[in-house]
């Protein structure tokens, strides 16, 4: 009872906000950005977080970061707990484990430079060898690290990420799992899991 009076609750606010008047008139999905703002949400630990504060944080506009909080709660991902924002953990940790890297599905590309992501940095990097193969970057003029294209779910995230660790290897674990193979998801997997309990 008290989970369906949370959930009207947040759809009222999102519907009162103009959000979802400017979005009715299509088919709801999630878009990448989304599971990055779940992943922040996952590392916030249940702190509250002002919209325009979670925007600066991810390098969103704040109408960007409001949109991503009513696709996840309309998408059952995300309710609200005491005034805040909280992953309905039983629903998003098989998302992400098991049908994400179907939503999105990673975009290679050529060697470049940026920020080392999945296997390129910790808490992979010291767990898997791979010798002469360059680490998978998200491309970037500030990043130093040669290697090859990866496209991070939205073009700012790396900038994002450089600002919170926790964050920053949550994504570099999702971009392992979109990349990895077998033996390295499933080590994946578990490393997530853990991070996702």
């Amino acid at each position: 009872m008290a989970y369906s009076i949370c959930i009207l609750r947040m759809e009222l606010d999102v519907s009162s906000s103009g959000i979802k008047s400017r979005l009715s008139h299509s088919q709801w999905t999630l878009k990448p950005q989304d599971l990055a703002v779940a992943f922040k949400l996952v590392c916030l630990q249940g702190q509250r977080l002002p919209y325009a504060a979670l925007a600066h944080a991810l390098h969103l506009s704040p109408f960007e970061a409001h949109a991503c909080i009513a696709r996840l709660s309309a998408s059952r991902l995300l309710t609200e707990v005491d005034g805040v924002p909280s992953l309905v953990m039983p629903a998003f940790r098989p998302f992400v484990l098991q049908g994400a890297v179907y939503f999105f599905p990673p975009v290679r590309g050529e060697v470049t430079v940026g920020f080392p992501t999945a296997h390129g940095v910790e808490p992979l990097k010291s767990k898997v060898l791979f010798a002469d193969e360059l680490p998978p970057v998200w491309p970037h003029p500030d990043g130093a690290t040669r290697g090859s294209t990866l496209l991070p779910l939205y073009p700012k995230l790396p900038l994002a990420a450089q600002m919170d660790k926790p964050f920053y290897e949550l994504l570099a674990l999702f971009d392992a799992l979109r990349i990895g193979q077998a033996r390295e998801r499933e080590m994946v997997r578990a490393m997530l899991e853990e991070r996702l309990a």
